[in-house]
């Protein structure tokens, strides 16, 4: 994946050639992700960054929220530098310069700064990923990440297809908003940072 949008990286296979294909990969780009149903094997020539649990989660339907009290607006081009600090700052998971590309985003702002913002990234045949939910720490428990999340979720069922996302184990507030708005546990996964040795 180009490294303006994501870290993401796979193999078909762990055979040797594979596995050192991928090597040659990071080598070549640098840091690179990988979702796994485990921890991956060895991959030669790079050195495992950083590797947490994550859940998958996946909704059929959306938990109707009480109206909002805030305005969603969308988020392009224009937001991508703001985008890219309030990821930085709130770390959801890989966000980068042109992550915002990869799918919709909206935010909710406040005195003319972005406050939150959720949107979409991973885009597999009938589903798409919810991503880079997060709300600036100033701006917590106004309810923006459910506003938000319900929103675009909620689009995505529209379209008819499974809205799903990616959350850190260990992030218990965000799982239970998760779980609160409908999105139930799918699967365990590992995700692994790598980089050249």
């Amino acid at each position: 994946m180009d490294p303006d949008f994501g870290l993401f990286a796979a193999v078909a296979d762990e055979t040797p050639e594979s596995l050192a294909s991928l090597g040659e990969l990071v080598r070549e780009h640098g840091g690179s992700g990988l979702v796994e149903l485990g921890q991956p094997p060895l991959v030669p020539g790079t050195v495992m960054l950083s590797s947490a649990l994550c859940w998958q989660m996946a909704a059929r339907a959306v938990t109707p929220l009480k109206p909002l009290d805030f305005e969603i607006v969308a988020l392009g081009d224009a937001d991508a530098a703001e985008m890219l600090a309030l990821a930085t700052l709130t770390k959801p998971g890989p966000f980068f310069a042109r992550t915002h590309e990869l799918g919709e985003f909206v935010g909710v702002q406040v005195g003319g700064e972005l406050a939150a913002m959720a949107g979409e990234r991973m885009r597999p045949d009938g589903f798409t990923e919810v991503s880079g939910v997060c709300t600036h720490p100033g701006h917590r428990g106004k309810g923006y990440a459910a506003g938000l999340m319900a929103h675009v979720a909620g689009r995505i069922l529209a379209r008819g297809e499974t809205p799903f996302l990616h959350s850190y184990a260990d992030n218990a507030g965000a799982n239970a908003l998760y779980q609160a708005l409908g999105f139930a546990r799918r699967a365990d996964l590992w995700f692994t940072v790598l980089a050249p040795e």
